[in-house]
């Protein structure tokens, strides 16, 4: 079952999330069972960031073996989680423009 993660990242300024998404380079070694991740800065600069996942069980995977492991090493502190089952997941054609582009 197809779940929605939201992170809420107290603390964690842009630069730390921009060294951790080169660390984990999830864009290129893409995760197990993720679907979409999506990253966004309030206006107090509080990353907010929600992922579609292929189970828990994949989610789990990845925080414990890539993510925790690289905020670790950065001293990122960790964001507050909350997972619900996902109900709906709908991809339109804008879709297109965001998918990560395979670098050769």
């Amino acid at each position: 079952m197809a779940i929605l993660a939201l992170f809420t990242g107290e603390g964690i300024t842009r630069q730390m999330y921009d060294a951790l998404r080169q660390k984990v380079d999830w864009e290129h070694q893409h995760p197990n069972g993720s679907i979409v991740h999506i990253a966004s800065f309030d206006e107090a600069g509080t990353p907010h960031v929600a992922d579609v996942w292929s189970s828990p069980e994949t989610l789990n995977e990845f925080v414990g073996t890539r993510l925790m492991p690289a905020m670790q090493a950065l001293g990122i502190p960790q964001p507050d989680v909350v997972v619900y089952p996902v109900h709906n997941l709908n991809a339109f054609p804008a879709i297109l423009e965001h998918l990560v582009k395979e670098q050769v």
